[in-house]
C-alpha cells in the first residue's frame, strides 16, 4: 500500500494524530559564531514542536545521555521506550534506509525527512513497512503553514 503524503489533507492528518515524535540527528551543541549563538535549525524545530505540546526525543548517537530541550538523548531508534508516531529526520540522504529501516522496526507511522532530504530507497521501505513517507518538507513550516495560516519562512529565507 502506497502511503506517501501527497496532499495538505493527508499532512495535517499525520501531525494532528502525532503525540511523539523520535527527532534523528538534532544537533547537540550550539555553534558560537563571534558575540552570536547560531542556533541549530534542528533545535530551533524540536523547540517549536515541543511548544505546540508534541514530545519530541532527540536521537543521535553522539550525544546519548544528554539533555536536549529537557529530553535525554537517545541512541538509536530502538532505545526508545514509547511508540512513537513520527520519525523526523536532519541526516543526510543517504543514511536514511537505515533510518527507515529502524522506523519500520519500531512501526512508526510516518517518516517525515526535513527540507533538502530525499531517497527511493527509503519511500519503497516506507511503502513495504505501510509508513507515510514524507520528504524534503520541514514539520516546522508544514505545520505552520496547516495549522496557522501564516508564513512558514524563517525571516532570513524569505524573499521579497
Amino acid at each position: 500500500m502506497n502511503k506517501e503524503v501527497v496532499n495538505d489533507q493527508s499532512m495535517k492528518n499525520s501531525l494532528e494524530e502525532a503525540k511523539t515524535i523520535a527527532m534523528v540527528g538534532v544537533s547537540s551543541v550550539k555553534k558560537d559564531t563571534g558575540l552570536n549563538i547560531v542556533r541549530r535549525p534542528s533545535i530551533i524545530v524540536m523547540s517549536y514542536l515541543q511548544e505546540f505540546g508534541y514530545k519530541v526525543i532527540p536521537v543521535n548517537p553522539f550525544a546519548v545521555g544528554k539533555i536536549i530541550n529537557n529530553e535525554k538523548v537517545v541512541e538509536k531508534l530502538s532505545d526508545i521506550p514509547n511508540p512513537v508516531d513520527i520519525v523526523n529526520v536532519f541526516r543526510p540522504s543517504k543514511e536514511t534506509p537505515e533510518i527507515a529501516n529502524q522506523a519500520a522496526k519500531i512501526k512508526t507511522k510516518v517518516l517525515w525527512l526535513q527540507y533538502g532530504i530525499q531517497n527511493d530507497e527509503a519511500k519503497k521501505i516506507a511503502e513495504l513497512n505501510n509508513i507515510t513517507y514524507i520528504s524534503n518538507k520541514c514539520i516546522k513550516q508544514e505545520y505552520q503553514r496547516l495549522f496557522l495560516k501564516m508564513s512558514p519562512v524563517f525571516p532570513a529565507l524569505k524573499t521579497d
